[in-house]
């Protein structure tokens, strides 16, 4: 079906800001300048932000000493020790932060009733690949490890994100299922995620112009994060590349694929969904009907936005229920 006319007439704007010289594609400008933007951009897709019981700003170590900025939100107080997502923002691995996904987590927070506990991975170029996924990797560990002190059941722990933030919580479910010294999530919640940055698909082709998210932004922040070719066709870049055994797809946590319509990323993340069906772990693949890709942070725009968090309020909490 086409693209939603609120979000087509909101496309149509931004077009002719480009054609008129006021704007300019993320791809033609500087990192500094694209965060900027990315940051202004999403103030007016999703201007709100549910409240919530606690809002906690958290420091994570990663393991060559930094100390990553994290946020954590929580609807209700009483439940001790709560659920908790592990939310990676998305954003090429460029651009995106805590701010800009502020008003996203507090929403599946409130809605589900579930704490959220948000992160802020290293960006490139500054730091390239796998920086970002090591990142995330640290904040599983750590949480494991440190979330009981916070209030969290880290028994009762799923792990997401959005665009490559859905690619860095695939890779690390990935991970965690092969590693039993990492905790072992019960749910990942990848929202129309990266899943394949060599791939050549038909959504690519008929969407990668005009859509939001475009093809050459696309092969922008590839080339930010990635330090050479090969680094693309890694299982922790790619995930629909990683190798799955039969052991780690039996340990795999179950996967909502939460997929956009009329986003070039829409046949990889199909194509994740098959991979993961097809080795025998469990599997719902959501496509939400003329949505492009950021659908879930344009509630000041569609209706579909507010419904597809209630979807993952809605699976967060059935598999997240019960003691850990």
């Amino acid at each position: 079906m086409p693209v939603n006319p609120d979000i087509a007439a909101f496309l149509a704007l931004a077009a002719g800001g480009r054609e008129g010289g006021r704007m300019k594609p993320m791809h033609a400008l500087s990192p500094a300048e694209a965060r900027l933007a990315f940051e202004h951009t999403s103030r007016m897709m999703d201007p709100g932000g549910e409240p919530v019981e606690r809002v906690e700003e958290l420091s994570i170590p990663a393991r060559d000493g930094a100390v990553l900025p994290a946020r954590l939100y929580s609807a209700d107080r009483t439940a001790m020790p709560a659920p908790v997502l592990l939310f990676f923002h998305g954003g090429g691995y460029v651009v995106g932060s805590l701010e800009s996904h502020d008003g996203l987590c507090r929403a599946i927070a409130s809605k589900s009733g579930i704490a959220v506990l948000s992160v802020g991975y290293r960006l490139a170029p500054e730091y390239r690949f796998p920086t970002a996924f090591d990142d995330a990797l640290d904040a599983l560990d750590w949480l494991g490890r440190a979330g009981a002190a916070l209030g969290l059941d880290g028994g009762r722990l799923a792990v997401g994100g959005d665009s490559v933030g859905g690619s860095l919580a695939a890779a690390i479910s990935l991970r965690a299922a092969a590693d039993p010294g990492l905790p072992r999530p019960r749910l990942q919640v990848l929202i129309y995620p990266v899943t394949d940055a060599t791939a050549e698909t038909d959504s690519l082709c008929r969407y990668g112009e005009g859509h939001l998210l475009e093809r050459a932004t696309l092969e922008w922040f590839y080339r930010h994060y990635a330090g050479d070719e090969a680094d693309r066709r890694d299982g922790r870049f790619s995930p629909l590349l990683a190798e799955l055994s039969p052991g780690v797809a039996a340990s795999l946590a179950p996967a909502l694929l939460v997929l956009a319509e009329c986003d070039p990323l829409v046949d990889e993340g199909i194509a994740y969904g098959h991979k993961l069906a097809a080795a025998g772990a469990s599997v719902d693949v959501r496509i939400h009907a003329g949505m492009t890709h950021d659908f879930l942070r344009m509630g000041a725009l569609v209706d579909e936005a507010e419904e597809a968090q209630d979807l993952i309020a809605d699976v967060l909490c059935r598999h997240l229920a019960g003691a850990g």
